[in-house]
């Protein structure tokens, strides 16, 4: 009798694996190819592949550490996946979430650029050279089944993505079933950059927050790097040059900060807090006349701001 029930029990939990499979199949074979915008098309390489990229197998809900040290690894930090576990494995998730795996990279001196929800944004990250994290639900919609892979490769004629995923290194999944496996997270992915380096493609607001969320952790020192790049791929960014500015003036250089903060009133003259900063070491260095200039206009500029900029006039 005992021996019937184990052989029942077996056979339905194979039956229901099976009926899982089949509902993974005919979602799959729902979904679409999914398509790039012609100037995407026209301005990526057929095939791209990032040679050097380490695989870690994971183990037991550790897709989350695996994917952070191959992308760590391959960005020169040398970290292993055993001390990224405590990191952003919760138990009682039996996974690792999003802001537990962006803070473990700021952690370990790398800036988490989370990419726009695009086929394009990751085929192009993939192209500048750049390993990207991708979250996917490998089950139903109702009933997920998180796991996170890195991106290292594509071929457009084949239509085919290279993954290291699980336990297996450089797998090849279509671009179809890949796509309908990540657009259950929103698409979600993301490249883990030292300070210096910028996605291929992101915009201004996404690159600014992730860098100011990278300061917060790792100070102006190290970020010093990121701003620099940041106001040369967005040279019309008055924050950009604004926090550019307070980078400088931390790290010692008077002369840079002034300048930075010049141009970060070039591009908004409404920017009172970047006034006050220049008027401020301006009044340091003895530029009084400009000094005056800049602090007045910050007391003209309502914002937290006016208290200090009037004080600081009436010391001139």
């Amino acid at each position: 009798m005992q021996g019937r029930i184990k052989t029942a029990c077996k056979n339905a939990r194979l039956a229901g694996v099976l009926l899982l499979g089949l509902w993974l199949l005919m979602l799959t074979g729902c979904a679409t190819t999914p398509r790039l915008a012609e100037s995407t098309e026209q301005a990526l390489p057929r095939q791209a592949w990032i040679e050097g990229v380490p695989f870690h197998a994971q183990r037991d809900y550790q897709c989350g550490p695996a994917s952070l040290a191959m992308v760590l690894n391959h960005g020169g930090v040398n970290v292993a996946m055993e001390s990224l576990i405590p990191q952003v494995f919760i138990p009682g998730r039996e996974g690792s979430v999003q802001p537990e795996m962006l803070a473990t990279v700021r952690r370990n001196g790398h800036i988490p650029f989370v990419l726009n929800d695009s086929f394009d944004a990751l085929l192009t990250e993939i192209a500048a050279g750049h390993p990207v994290v991708v979250m996917q639900n490998l089950s139903l919609p109702a009933w997920p089944m998180w796991h996170y892979a890195v991106a290292i490769g594509y071929d457009l004629d084949a239509k085919e993505m290279i993954l290291h995923s699980g336990e297996e290194a450089e797998r090849i999944e279509s671009f179809r079933r890949f796509d309908a496996t990540w657009a259950r997270s929103g698409r979600w992915a993301f490249a883990a950059l030292p300070p210096g380096e910028l996605p291929g493609a992101i915009g201004e607001q996404s690159a600014l927050q992730a860098i100011a969320d990278f300061e917060q952790v790792q100070g102006s020192d190290a970020t010093l790097p990121a701003w620099e790049a940041f106001v040369t791929r967005f040279p019309e960014s008055a924050m950009g040059y604004f926090a550019l500015g307070n980078s400088r003036h931390a790290a010692g250089d008077a002369s840079g900060a002034i300048a930075a903060f010049r141009a970060s009133v070039a591009q908004r003259d409404d920017l009172g807090v970047a006034w006050l900063n220049l008027g401020l070491l301006l009044g340091a260095q003895g530029e009084t006349d400009e000094a005056r200039q800049a602090l007045g206009r910050a007391a003209d500029l309502p914002g937290q701001w006016q208290p200090r900029a009037r004080e600081a006039l009436q010391r001139l």
